[in-house]
């Protein structure tokens, strides 16, 4: 995927806005994340993604998916009763 690939669908926040947000903030815990235009309070999809982000911006890559790819994935846990959520 590149950088201006969406990482969060129900809000349309990209990656490099993800990676940047994190890179100013540094969050300390990964639900700070949500600041950036709100990613990860919609479906739940992006929230494992904006964990490793909020871990480390500068080494976050997803190298070996395609933007169709990742969009399918998020079409099937879309269909399943379990939700990501931040906790702590």
């Amino acid at each position: 995927m590149q950088p201006e690939d969406k990482i969060c669908y129900c809000y349309g926040v990209s990656m490099r806005k993800l990676v940047n947000f994190a890179r100013r903030v540094r969050p300390q815990v990964p639900s700070i994340m949500t600041g950036c235009l709100n990613a990860g309070t919609g479906c739940g999809w992006c929230i494992p993604f904006l964990k490793k982000i909020a871990e480390d911006p500068d080494l976050f890559e997803l190298d070996g998916v395609t933007p169709e790819q990742y969009a399918d994935r998020r079409k099937e846990y879309i269909k399943t009763e379990e939700k990501n959520k931040f906790e702590g």
